[in-house]
């Protein structure tokens, strides 16, 4: 495949005056937490054809010098049936040094389905993507723990789906971590049980910064704050979700310094994903927002948890 074109291509979206560069680079020895860029970010660019999966990790790392990528699998769900595609991708990323962190699985249906045959259908749709993840050295495939009951029935569904998937990925070395997405799974407190019903270190949690929203039947929006300090210690991801910046450059409706320190508190230091989701500026210039804050946080914050 002709990369080089297309990562011409698609770098001619994203112009280098843009190109704000993650300093974590440039640190001497270990950043505090190091950033990752969600692919969700470029879901417009990607929609349009502007951008494709095979160019999304090298744009990345060129245009905002960030070398850790998060997929949806919405953007390769056909593609990646031919092996040859996976190991296309593998090694784009290889040669330019670019980690693949996770995979984000969306409308592989529901985990913690009430009907038996459909919650085992869905467990093993995931299947194919920790096969994936595993093949391009992701540590984790994101899933969704939707279901649909009470707050018993729910968990206890959604906990044997996501058990019995655990089981397989466990096996391929690959983490089922879940990200509050809506419905009930935006209560941290639901989820967090479900953590513990699951009870196994290879299930953990994706606490996203803006997906808080319940639903008006299950009491609206969650506390963000609360959310993610009860996800936490159950994290293997973190999604740093921005949408709308003041004039300083900060997030408009979330206190991303108190976030952090939340995140920082519970011991992470992994990778925090960059997943801009505003529409008031545009996807490039929402990254560039979104990295320049984390990168401002950190700078804080080093002191402090060094």
């Amino acid at each position: 495949m002709k990369t080089g074109a297309m990562t011409a291509a698609g770098l001619a979206l994203f112009p280098a005056a843009c190109a704000s560069a993650d300093k974590g680079a440039d640190m001497t020895g270990e950043p505090l937490f190091r950033l990752s860029l969600a692919q969700w970010s470029l879901h417009q660019a990607l929609w349009d054809k502007e951008l494709t999966n095979l160019e999304f990790p090298v744009v990345t790392k060129q245009t905002w010098g960030i070398d850790a990528v998060e997929y949806v699998n919405s953007f390769m769900k056909e593609e990646s049936r031919d092996p040859a595609y996976v190991a296309e991708l593998k090694r784009i990323t290889e040669s330019e040094g670019i980690r693949n962190v996770l995979i984000m699985c969306d409308g592989e249906g529901r985990l913690g389905d009430p009907d038996d045959a459909a919650r085992t259908l869905a467990v093993e749709n995931h299947y194919r993507w920790i096969e994936i993840a595993r093949e391009l050295g992701c540590h984790s495939i994101r899933v969704n723990a939707a279901s649909e009951g009470d707050w018993n029935t729910q968990r206890d569904l959604a906990a044997d789906g996501l058990a019995r998937l655990t089981s397989f990925g466990a096996e391929a070395g690959i983490n089922v971590i879940v990200e509050n997405h809506g419905g009930i799974s935006s209560n941290g407190a639901w989820l967090a049980e479900v953590m513990r019903t699951v009870n196994h270190p290879m299930c953990g949690t994706l606490p996203d910064f803006g997906n808080f929203n319940m639903g008006e039947e299950n009491g609206g929006w969650y506390d963000i704050y609360q959310g993610v300090t009860e996800l936490m210690p159950f994290a293997k991801a973190v999604s740093a979700k921005s949408h709308n910046f003041d004039a300083q450059g900060n997030e408009r409706d979330k206190d991303y310094m108190r976030l952090m320190r939340i995140v920082l508190d519970a011991g992470y230091r992994g990778h925090v994903g960059i997943e801009y989701e505003g529409r008031e500026i545009s996807e490039r210039d929402g990254i560039t927002a979104t990295q320049e804050l984390l990168l401002r946080c950190r700078e804080a914050l080093t002191p402090e948890y060094s």
